[in-house]
């Protein structure tokens, strides 16, 4: 029948018995149990290759695909299940006369339960298998016979999920032997999923062995993690998805304690551990709403964090706190005197974890190991009707990249300082001022409208954090200052020398880089180039 034949469908049955299965799965997880429970329905068995010896090594009675379709695997196996026996049998309409003599015709059983799970293509390329490889890893007549069983759903149950198992052998249990329509739907709707999903990830892959970095149709896969809450506030709702990248992070971490992580929780926690992989040495980030409000790198944890903590003493509570090295007991100790609502780390030490069990609700996430700060990797963003997609900011500055163009070098001192304080600034919204010292944040101004103004708030936190700490002047005073972007006007230039900032790093390019230059000049201020912007927004 073509797609454009006028159709009356026949009345769907809500319970549709099993009598006969189809079983071709990769994973064998839960096979035999399966296959024994259906034996005690009296269902019949079909299955192949290694599924099939399986299930016979378990005692269990299979009848092979090719003696029931009566023609051979073909082909080293690839030509096995494409069959009008097999087809036929899964997509018959129970209930339609027509149906059900060409079945009598051509004398074709019906298969009520189709399992299968596909070749593991995507675990293939995940373990850097060679092209040849991959390739035979695409499966071909699993996903024929997914959607097939999906699309008759009315009749056959489709299993794509060894979870799955159980649900279908308690309604077989409940109804005699038979599911209901409304699990059968369920299951259809999952199985559909499951080969979009599929022909993502091998489109992808395709367009990257073509060298494809942005091909003309965007596919994207992601698995469900968990239904979360809501989303950035309580009227909306959200879901957490795991790409299947690998990438170290909130969706590869194991969570060690604390109550179920929130929306934003997520997108903080990740901003966290993006922010403090960026450095070698032991370093702890704090973020909130997804600005770092506090970065230190020190020769141990302990001190990176009370350099950190200090930056802004108040804007921490309620924070997130990553660090790039072992959680450490003394660390831990201090982090337990607070608000906060994640803790992660790449691991944690025994006693660590056993101070922050003390703080029932505080979330603590072991991500096993950092994500590369240098790796290639795209980011999305959903906008009205599309999606913008960009490569992941790698962007790295190194010292033999900086160009002095103020009369004044800056001191080693400085440079290194410097440095430090753009790495952290690529990680801070746009517009991004950073103020830093040894090797610490002491000011962060973030994501305002002009530069001047994230100078300025940048000074004020400074200056309140040495109010809070008791120190006879601000911590602005002999500090540097990184800038995402050029400066367009002196003005945020001379509201970081007014602070008492005495080095200046920034992209450079403006139109007015010589007003900027010359007045750093006037200032005694050294100032480099870098050549690259961090826009965040």
């Amino acid at each position: 029948m073509s797609a454009s034949t006028a159709y009356v469908p026949s009345p769907t049955p809500d319970l549709a018995k099993i009598e006969r299965a189809l079983i071709s799965v990769s994973d064998k997880e839960g096979l035999v149990a399966l296959g024994q429970a259906l034996a005690k329905h009296g269902v019949e068995i079909l299955s192949t290759g290694g599924s099939a010896k399986a299930l016979r090594d378990a005692g269990l009675k299979v009848i092979e695909v090719s003696d029931h379709t009566g023609f051979p695997e073909i082909m080293d196996g690839r030509v096995k299940t494409l069959q009008p026996s097999i087809h036929g049998g899964i997509l018959a309409r129970r209930t339609d006369a027509g149906h059900k003599k060409a079945m009598a015709d051509h004398r074709i059983a019906g298969i009520d339960l189709v399992v299968v799970n596909l070749y593991p293509f995507e675990a293939t390329v995940a373990r850097g298998a060679d092209f040849p490889t991959c390739v035979e890893n695409i499966d071909i007549g699993g996903p024929a016979l997914i959607r097939a069983s999906a699309k008759n759903h009315d009749f056959v149950t489709v299993v794509v999920d060894p979870a799955d198992y159980a649900a279908v052998l308690d309604e077989l249990a409940a109804n005699k032997g038979a599911t209901t329509l409304a699990l059968r739907r369920r299951l259809a709707a999952k199985a559909y999923a499951r080969t979009a999903s599929y022909d993502a990830a091998i489109a992808s892959w395709f367009a990257a062995q073509q060298g494809e970095a942005f091909p003309e149709r965007l596919t994207v896969t992601a698995r469900r993690v968990q239904t979360l809450r809501y989303g950035e506030n309580p009227h909306q709702q959200a879901a957490f998805y795991a790409d299947g990248s690998g990438r170290p992070g909130v969706a590869t971490a194991r969570i060690v304690q604390g109550k179920e992580l929130s929306y934003n929780n997520i997108g903080d926690t990740e901003a966290a551990y993006e922010c403090v992989a960026e450095f070698t040495d032991p370093a702890v980030v704090v973020i909130k709403h997804a600005n770092p409000c506090g970065v230190a790198v020190s020769s141990d944890q302990f001190s990176a964090y009370k350099k950190a903590y200090d930056c802004d003493p108040v804007s921490i509570f309620g924070g997130i706190v990553a660090v790039n090295t072992t959680l450490e007991a003394r660390t831990a100790e201090e982090l337990g005197k607070l608000f906060l609502e994640v803790v992660i780390a790449p691991d944690a030490t025994p006693e660590a974890l056993e101070i922050l069990a003390k703080k029932k609700n505080v979330r603590v996430l072991l991500a096993g190991t950092l994500p590369d700060p240098r790796s290639p990797g795209m980011t999305l963003r959903s906008v009205a009707g599309g999606y913008l997609v960009q490569g992941r900011d790698a962007g790295h500055v190194a010292r033999g990249d900086l160009k002095v163009v103020t009369k004044r070098s800056p001191t080693p001192r400085e440079l290194d300082d410097l440095l430090f304080a753009f790495t952290v600034c690529k990680h801070v919204k746009s517009n991004a001022i950073v103020y830093a010292k040894d090797g610490a944040t002491v000011g962060i101004g973030a994501g305002q409208m002009n530069r001047r103004d994230s100078s300025r708030i940048a000074a004020i936190r400074a200056a309140e954090a040495g109010e809070t700490a008791k120190l006879p002047q601000s911590p602005a005073v002999g500090s540097v200052v990184a800038s995402d972007a050029f400066f367009p006007f002196a003005d945020g230039l001379l509201a970081a020398a007014e602070a008492g900032a005495t080095a200046i790093i920034q992209p450079g390019g403006s139109m007015r880089d010589k007003e900027v230059i010359e007045a750093a000049d006037a200032k005694g201020l050294a100032m480099v180039f870098t050549g690259m912007r961090h826009f965040r927004h």
